[in-house]
């Protein structure tokens, strides 16, 4: 049995440990992506294409292809926990909340194999944190197409672990004001999980072939479709503790919410036709990443939501993000303690996280 003497001692080392990282702006990273080291042929055992494979032409590098289309080339850090517990150790970032890359979530296939793909990707995930759980929260993918299925999937990813789930910005033909997918929402809210939203499957992305377009333009626009659809179709209203929150500081969403209040305001009979209730009133009810490489944009959205809705966000391991953790945050003229909460105070909140956990 523990003696008092161990127990007030161990509790003032935590003490002590937690005035450190705190004084030190510890960081929690909750954008990053990652995937298993190998990945089963799903084209082969579902009788049908579509799926994500990799290919491991050289060390510590592969190819991810869709069927036999090039997607992207990956490192060993999109895949080896050591790799990324040292990159993240010498970037100075303490915890990483990992969930899949997007091109897996597989809504388009048949509800019980896009199930299929999230339980192996999911306990890939889950696995990971277990024997790094200092270092690593997880999110999980769900079949959002079949809300049975994706509750069902929901409550395993909340039994061995979980701390939320990843989503796209849209489901199939599905907005996310969709009723189909309210129940798999509520749940979130009564299992106290978590929910980050990202772009995928990029509108218009036939139309922008060239130049990264879908990227550059699709994805924010993604994102302030799935923040309008949440808000005009009174998701936010109907579920108010439920954490969202949104991929590269909410896309297009901040820069143009005074021409979005301005079309609610004008044709209320196109606009607030599910929820009355204006767009601004919902700022500071859900979370954006930081990943907006830019210094008056950061200060923007924090003016716009609160220092403790703004959260570091990278979009590790991959170019278009944050290539140095934390730089845009740290070269802020702010407080310590306003660099602390986006660096992991509105994290933690968003997580329903204490830092204790991470001593």
């Amino acid at each position: 049995m523990q003696s008092m003497r161990d127990y007030h001692g161990n509790g003032f080392k935590i003490c002590l440990r937690m005035c450190e990282v705190t004084s030190r702006n510890f960081s929690v990273d909750i954008h990053t992506h990652i995937l298993p080291k190998d990945i089963p042929n799903f084209r082969e055992r579902f009788g049908y294409g579509g799926f994500i494979r990799l290919e491991h032409h050289m060390p510590s590098c592969a190819r991810m292809f869709k069927d036999d289309h090039f997607f992207r080339e990956v490192e060993s850090n999109c895949w080896n926990p050591a790799t990324r517990i040292s990159e993240c150790d010498t970037q100075h970032v303490d915890v990483q909340v990992l969930s899949t890359v997007p091109v897996m979530f597989s809504y388009w296939a048949k509800p019980k194999d896009t199930l299929e793909v999230a339980i192996f990707l999911n306990d890939h995930i889950a696995e990971i944190c277990a024997k790094h759980p200092k270092r690593f929260v997880g999110l999980g993918t769900l079949p959002m197409q079949s809300s049975d299925l994706a509750i069902q999937e929901l409550r395993r990813c909340k039994a061995i672990g979980l701390k939320g789930i990843q989503i796209g910005t849209h489901i199939n033909d599905w907005n996310l004001d969709a009723p189909e997918l309210f129940p798999v929402f509520e749940a979130c809210q009564d299992l106290d999980m978590a929910v980050f939203v990202h772009p995928w499957d990029m509108m218009g992305k036939e139309k922008m072939e060239k130049y990264w377009l879908p990227w550059l333009v699709g994805m924010p626009a993604e994102s302030s479709l799935a923040i309008c659809s949440l808000i005009f179709g009174g998701v936010f209203e109907r579920l108010p503790n439920l954490r969202f929150a949104f991929a590269h500081g909410g896309g297009s969403f901040p820069a143009t919410l005074a021409r979005i209040k301005h079309g609610f305001d004008v044709r209320p009979d196109l606009c607030a036709i599910d929820n009355k209730v204006s767009p601004e009133k919902y700022m500071g009810k859900f979370w954006l990443d930081s990943l907006v490489h830019d210094p008056k944009m950061l200060d923007y959205i924090v003016g716009l939501v609160g220092e403790k809705r703004v959260a570091l966000g990278t979009d590790y391991p991959f170019p278009l993000g944050e290539l140095a953790p934390g730089k845009l945050i740290n070269s802020m003229p702010w407080s310590q303690e306003r660099k602390g909460n986006l660096l992991h105070g509105a994290a933690l909140e968003w997580l329903n996280l204490d830092l204790s956990k991470f001593i």
